[in-house]
């Protein structure tokens, strides 16, 4: 299938966080079908009872090509102009899906093997998938891991925190305010002093950035509120305990702090002949190294417009891409062959 093809039928499947099946089931079956015809093998990789992962490979994997298969809402279908594929999806991470893909093909065509591709589940959210992935490693030394990196290799990501405050109150009638206690005010007051945090910087990464992405809570415009919550999101680029802290420090008693997620930041290397960069999001890559092999961060397609209503990738650099992620591949394979091997480890040369 062609990959502009791919990328738009891709994009039609709704796969928002929690909902991948229908989008796992279209990957297994067209990878089942091109392992048959090319003496490979592909496998769901059970997350939960309705989500898996997506796993094919052809002879001994030493390098993988991964990314993921679901999206953030809200669900946007496909289209397309001259130069870009519209739709949720098309640059994080459905169009580097049809691109991986096409790559295989070509890698197979010209008698590579030794490669894999594994396509996995709530990157979006708490990166379960990749999860799952490392507890079930399968002797690859090189992941390349695709996000829209504009076509550079990265060189560093941020880290990522994932926060609930959780205020509470008491309830009562608004009429008379003095017999409760507002939740959503305290939790007002509480965000102002973390708004105020001082975050520390990376002379690599830059600033560590804090976005408070939700606010809830109240029963109704008539009730002294009892409860309400915001979700933050952090971006790292260094320690995360430090971070936690500050949070913690600023909220004092006020609320509770619950942390739901947190991922390293990351420092990647170069690869010769390739542009680099510095991305400031967030990737799967922590949850699967080390087990997964010394990883690479590549994708077509820019982050600035992934998450929003405008989310496009350009058919040029798309089509450009599935050349890059072969020759990655052969690259890998080449050094894995002159015995370069991989000397990586989370946690002596990947953190911030």
């Amino acid at each position: 299938m062609h990959p502009f093809e791919m990328t738009r039928a891709l994009i039609d499947v709704e796969s928002i966080t929690e909902n991948e099946k229908q989008v796992g089931e279209y990957l297994l079956h067209y990878l089942s079908g091109l392992a048959a015809r090319s003496d490979g093998r592909a496998e769901a990789m059970l997350v939960t009872p309705e989500r898996f992962n997506v796993y094919a490979e052809w002879g001994r994997p030493v390098v993988a090509l991964s990314t993921h298969m679901d999206t953030v809402p809200p669900f946007i279908e496909s289209r397309e102009d001259d130069d870009h594929i519209y739709g949720r999806g098309a640059c994080d991470a459905k169009g580097i899906i049809a691109a991986m893909i096409a790559a295989a093909e070509k890698l197979l065509e010209a008698g590579t093997r030794n490669f894999a591709l594994l396509f996995v589940v709530g990157e979006e959210k708490n990166s379960a998938g990749a999860h799952v992935a490392s507890r079930s490693p399968r002797g690859t030394r090189y992941l390349i891991n695709g996000e829209p990196t504009e076509s550079k290799v990265a060189l560093g990501s941020k880290g990522i925190l994932r926060y609930e405050i959780i205020a509470t109150g008491k309830m009562a009638h608004s009429a008379y305010p003095e017999l409760g206690e507002s939740a959503i005010e305290k939790l007002l007051d509480v965000l102002e002093s973390v708004r105020r945090i001082s975050w520390p910087d990376d002379p690599i990464l830059g600033h560590t950035t804090a976005n408070i992405g939700t606010i809830s809570g109240g029963r109704a415009p008539n009730i002294i509120p009892d409860a309400a919550k915001a979700e933050l999101a952090i971006r790292l680029v260094g320690d995360g305990r430090k971070i936690d802290r500050l949070l913690r420090s600023a909220v004092g008693m006020r609320a509770e702090v619950k942390e739901i997620l947190e991922l390293p930041p990351m420092h990647f290397k170069s690869l010769d002949g390739f542009p680099t960069s510095v991305v400031s999001f967030t990737t799967d890559i922590p949850a699967l190294v080390p087990a997964w092999g010394e990883p690479f961060l590549f994708g077509p397609g820019s982050i600035h417009v992934a998450h929003t209503t405008a989310e496009k990738i350009s058919k040029r650099e798309l089509l450009a891409a599935v050349d890059t992620y072969a020759q990655i591949t052969r690259m890998l394979l080449s050094r894995a062959e002159a015995g370069a091997g991989s000397s990586f480890t989370l946690n002596a040369s990947s953190e911030a």
